[in-house]
């Protein structure tokens, strides 16, 4: 069977590169105009090869990027091949504003997707950033994940103390981890603008889930062994919340 010609791309010519930067007006409208284009080929083209090709071409032209995994992963999606269009393009076309909006668009986007292979996934490809990941984990109900996760580099401190208050009943020894992380990532001097009242609310949520599974002297003692060592505003807020507390 004879394949029929070549598409000649339209949109090729209208990029330059490095004309304009991919945030001004032009360069938006000229990503809209390919990737328009490139759905449009796709659907005439079975092996829809060259479409991705030129839409991969199109990277570094002054592009959005995002735009360009979009584009390069609805056409695979289209064809069938959800397992090519997760593994080349999930990652990239489904960036959201926040870490647990881009886990849940793309547990959404591909459903037979197991939640952890989503997160592990997302996890690897930032580097560093491993803590901001909690909220997608316990959402997803990996909640020994998002302990882990927690622990390895900052997490938010708010987040964290309502993770420990809303599971302090059902799942307290998750609640104190949550909690506990709260206070270890206060105490290092992250969060912003903590004041006195997350400290407490931090150690009566962490306490609370520790008196429901009956592990109080444990979580008194790991709470004490945060602040101990050299001085800092953030360790006497703890101390005194953790006095406060235990007193009342």
């Amino acid at each position: 069977m004879t394949r029929p010609p070549a598409h000649k791309w339209l949109s090729a010519s209208r990029f330059r590169r490095r004309a304009f930067g991919w945030r001004s007006q032009p360069a938006v409208q000229r990503v809209r105009e390919a990737t328009a284009e490139i759905r449009k080929v796709a659907k005439k083209d079975p092996a829809l090869a060259e479409a991705i090709r030129y839409a991969e071409a199109s990277r570094g032209l002054n592009d959005h990027p995002i735009a360009i995994a979009r584009a390069c992963e609805e056409i695979l999606l289209s064809s069938g091949p959800a397992e090519e269009a997760y593994a080349r393009y999930a990652l990239a076309a489904n960036q959201r504003t926040t870490f647990l909006a881009t886990f849940s668009a793309i547990a959404k986007k591909y459903p037979t997707k197991a939640p952890a292979k989503i997160l592990d996934d997302l996890v690897a490809s930032t580097p560093g950033q491993e803590g901001k990941w909690f909220a997608a984990a316990k959402d997803a109900g990996l909640y020994d994940e998002a302990i882990a996760l927690a622990q390895r580099t900052p997490s938010d401190p708010r987040t964290l103390t309502r993770a420990a208050r809303d599971f302090a009943a059902t799942k307290p020894r998750f609640a104190v981890e949550a909690g506990l992380a709260a206070l270890r990532w206060i105490a290092a001097g992250y969060g912003y603008e903590i004041t006195g009242l997350d400290v407490l609310a931090a150690c009566s949520s962490t306490l609370d889930a520790a008196r429901n599974g009956g592990w109080v002297d444990e979580a008194d003692g790991r709470i004490r062994a945060l602040v101990a060592g050299p001085r800092s505003t953030a360790k006497d807020l703890i101390a005194a919340s953790l006095g406060t507390r235990t007193n009342s």
